[in-house]
């Protein structure tokens, strides 16, 4: 059996902090996950700690282009499968996009994924500690 190839991620932790490398043996209802840097991908990997981090962004691109601008919402006739939301963080970032599953607070984190089906991130752990407030959008407001 082909051993998956790792996930590239951005991780951004709630003080500010960046790092970037790919994540193995991550599950949404673990309290870590391990990270080997994009920068020595041969070396050991880190133990992260989901509850010090604002989001896990699962990307296509490590630098993603700055010159892009992302779409914050929904053309109409985009049906995402799941609930369209507009999430707050502590820090006052917003993201727009649709849950994989139901969004559930308690959990520590959920995944979502953009609105932009061109953005860079594939999809967002968001963790739950990070967000202050979490907001359904309708086909009228969004």
């Amino acid at each position: 059996m082909k051993e998956m190839e790792p996930t590239k991620v951005v991780v951004r932790y709630a003080n500010g902090t960046i790092a970037r490398g790919f994540m193995q043996n991550f599950s949404p209802n673990k309290d870590f996950f391990y990270l080997t840097p994009a920068d020595n991908p041969s070396g050991r990997p880190l133990q992260v700690s989901v509850y010090r981090l604002k989001a896990v962004f699962v990307v296509r691109d490590f630098h993603g282009n700055p010159q892009f601008e992302e779409r914050d919402f929904y053309i109409e006739g985009e049906n995402p499968s799941g609930a369209k939301l507009e999430v707050t963080f502590a820090d006052g970032e917003v993201m727009v996009g649709s849950t994989v599953l139901n969004y559930d607070p308690k959990r520590p984190g959920n995944f979502i994924i953009p609105a932009d089906p061109n953005s860079n991130n594939v999809r967002v752990f968001v963790v739950s500690s990070a967000v202050k407030k979490v907001r359904q959008l309708f086909d009228h407001s969004g």
